[in-house]
């Protein structure tokens, strides 16, 4: 029994005295962010929407009539873009009937979050600058306001065959 005491006596003396000279560990990780450039447009309000001029009384032809998307395009990039907007053919088409894709301004506007030079187009089937030099930054929003003079509604759209012309309208964020 004697020696059990001893034993255990000398066990507990070793133990303590060892972790009297215990020293710290470390381990190190290291941690990379692995960046890429991005730029995307989000589903705002133009992604798959449809804007409607309707021309229905004399009254309609006579008068300017405007269209304003609010947070038609949200925009992420990582670096400064410029918005370009274009439209897909030459013409609104309704079967074989055509109206010239000329009668329609497009207008960045402001009262969203991006930031840059806002321009008014009228709109072709080639890019154009709706919006140069914007900042960077996440869902950067921006509004948009189509419209359509009275003059053109007076000289190019009346008369025409009645029916709906239809005409796709793209937009690209491209950085700089």
């Amino acid at each position: 029994m004697k020696k059990q005491i001893v034993i255990t006596i000398l066990a507990f003396a070793a133990f303590v005295l060892g972790t009297n000279n215990t020293q710290a560990q470390t381990a190190t990780t290291t941690v990379n962010l692995i960046l890429a450039d991005v730029i995307s447009i989000d589903s705002g309000a133009a992604v798959g929407g449809v804007v409607d001029f309707n021309y229905t009384t004399a009254a309609d032809y006579n008068t300017a009539k405007s269209v304003t998307v609010a947070e038609s395009l949200l925009i992420t990039s990582s670096t400064n873009f410029d918005v370009k907007v274009k439209s897909n053919g030459v013409n609104f088409l309704n079967g074989s009937n055509s109206i010239p894709v000329n009668v329609l301004q497009i207008k960045a506007v402001s009262g969203g979050t991006m930031t840059g030079t806002f321009n008014t187009i009228t709109l072709s089937n080639a890019d154009q600058k709706l919006v140069a030099a914007a900042d960077k930054g996440a869902k950067k929003s921006l509004s948009i306001e189509y419209s359509i003079s009275a003059d053109k509604a007076s000289t190019v759209l009346l008369g025409k065959p009645v029916g709906t012309y239809t005409q796709t309208v793209t937009y690209t964020a491209t950085a700089i």
